[in-house]
């Protein structure tokens, strides 16, 4: 198991191991906000205003604690990364029970590198889209953000999936460089150029787009 940075998470994991409820529960709260970032980004459109986050985390947090023999028992994640894909199941089964959506994973949870980003390739960009169309700060009409998102649609579908994914996990759910590299298997270089180039690439694409968008930087 990879410690938390810190020495009183530390502390806090070496109780929780022992089979400290507090410790547990403070643990789960260090990484609450965090998982937040994700479930925002990863939530169906669809369901905005009609679930909230918060609930989906404390569904995510129950099975966590349900299963946290299992983490300890683990070698290969951090609590947070490992909190990150019970989270991500937890919010397929949200979707599944909201929109009925079939997904070739049905009845069966995400592997931890599927819920790194790569559930299925169309929801990564998906998100993407709705995140930056929300940005764009120049159309005012239906008519006008419906062309900013196919935009953007065009412009991360001419991307690779490997790039959607980092700058999924990097700008959007905010992940360290080092924990983007983990989930999906690079070094951590790897990682750090790909984001960059990724990230150019987004923004040479989308440089005369109406407005502009905001909050696309490094």
């Amino acid at each position: 198991m990879i410690e938390q940075d810190g020495a009183d998470a530390r502390v806090l994991l070496d109780r929780a191991s022992g089979g400290d409820a507090d410790a547990w529960g403070a643990l789960l709260a260090q990484h609450q906000e965090r998982l937040q970032y994700m479930l925002a980004f990863r939530l169906d459109p669809r369901l905005r205003g009609r679930v909230d986050p918060a609930d989906v985390i404390q569904d995510a947090f129950v099975a966590a604690t349900v299963r946290r023999a299992d983490f300890f028992g683990q070698s290969a994640q951090p609590l947070f990364l490992w909190l990150r894909w019970i989270a991500s199941n937890a919010l397929l089964d949200v979707h599944r029970h909201h929109l009925g959506v079939q997904m070739r994973d049905a009845g069966r949870e995400l592997s931890p590198r599927r819920a790194a980003g790569r559930a299925r390739a169309d929801d990564t960009r998906d998100a993407m889209v709705a995140q930056l169309s929300a940005g764009a700060t120049g159309p005012a009409t239906a008519a006008g953000r419906a062309e900013a998102a196919a935009r953007l649609n065009e412009a991360l579908a001419a991307m690779s999936q490997a790039d959607r994914d980092v700058l999924a996990l990097r700008h959007f759910e905010q992940l360290t460089n080092t924990e983007a590299a983990q989930v999906l298997g690079i070094e951590e270089r790897a990682a750090a150029k790909r984001y960059v180039r990724a990230l150019e690439r987004l923004r040479e694409a989308l440089a005369d787009m109406p407005g502009g968008l905001t909050g696309l930087r490094p």
